[in-house]
């Protein structure tokens, strides 16, 4: 297990013994509340500055905040996967077994936060009546699939790394979330927000193939490394990611793009740039 310093950065931010269950549960922990943190914030800071997110009802409020969450989540964690895939060394030499103290850090904090986004979305789904089962399937594999490697302190870190890799798509999906609430549905701006989105997706499909020549290339090192149980709920996951949960979302996505339907609220169309209930519960605009 190779958990290699990078200068004093590293031994100030990511000098922790890892070895340690009560150093792994306390990042865990951390990345939970920082991002409870960010959820709250992005509920004050818009209900100070957008009138148009007081106007939403409690169910679109919270899709706002944790898009918003998502999508500062997605930049931290292509920072992550890109350092891996093209800079640091050890995982450039070594995809199966390799770890660094950056990465333990990264992934106890990326826990933190599918353990936060699983608890907002079943308190959402139990408060509104609602059951996203494909939501709730993608992150039930996302926190269990970096809990088993808390447990299993010598699996590598290449492979989780790379699943976070896969959340780079949004910050743009968050983009165009907030432009379509906000009035801009229809802009340029919109639609070019969405077209990275759309890219950003296929790009995931790439990822995705590059996890399974990995997979496939070192198979039994693989399944070594990781352990039987820890690799079947990892393979599930990889699986329905591929051949399911992002081909749909592909889907719905370049849908969107060509008829604008609110992703998360499917009942609701967006017309000239703000959102009508398809009920022809109209929004009138006052003319000058």
């Amino acid at each position: 297990m190779n958990l290699a310093n990078h200068g004093a950065t590293s031994g100030d931010i990511f000098d922790w013994d890892y070895v340690l269950w009560e150093v792994r549960l306390k990042l865990l922990a951390a990345g939970f509340f920082i991002y409870v943190g960010v959820f709250l914030l992005a509920h004050w800071l818009s209900s100070c500055i957008s009138a148009s997110y007081r106007t939403l009802s409690g169910k679109q409020k919270v899709s706002w905040n944790t898009s918003i969450t998502s999508g500062l989540f997605g930049i931290q964690s292509c920072i992550a996967g890109l350092w891996a895939l093209l800079i640091d060394p050890v995982f450039q030499a070594d995809k199966v077994y390799s770890q660094q103290k950056w990465s333990w850090f990264h992934c106890l904090l990326a826990s933190g936060f599918f353990l936060y986004d699983s608890v907002v979305i079943h308190v959402s789904n139990i408060v509104f009546r609602t059951f996203d089962v494909l939501v709730v399937v993608h992150h039930l594999f996302a926190f269990v699939g970096l809990l088993g490697m808390i447990i299993n302190i010598k699996s590598g870190h290449y492979l989780p790394l790379m699943g976070l890799l896969l959340e780079m798509c949004t910050p743009f999906g968050c983009l165009s979330y907030v432009l379509s609430k906000i009035g801009y549905g229809n802009t340029l701006f919109w639609k070019a927000s969405q077209w990275v989105n759309i890219h950003m997706l296929h790009c995931r499909m790439v990822f995705l193939y590059h996890m399974w020549w990995v997979c496939i290339s070192h198979w039994n090192d693989v399944v070594e490394n990781l352990g039987l149980p820890y690799f079947i709920v990892f393979f599930m996951g990889l699986s329905t990611l591929t051949l399911i949960l992002n081909p749909y979302w592909l889907f719905r996505t370049t849908q969107h793009l060509f008829g604008p339907v609110d992703r998360k609220f499917p009942n609701t169309a967006v017309k000239n740039g703000s959102s009508e209930k398809l009920n022809c519960e109209t929004f009138q605009k006052k003319k000058i």
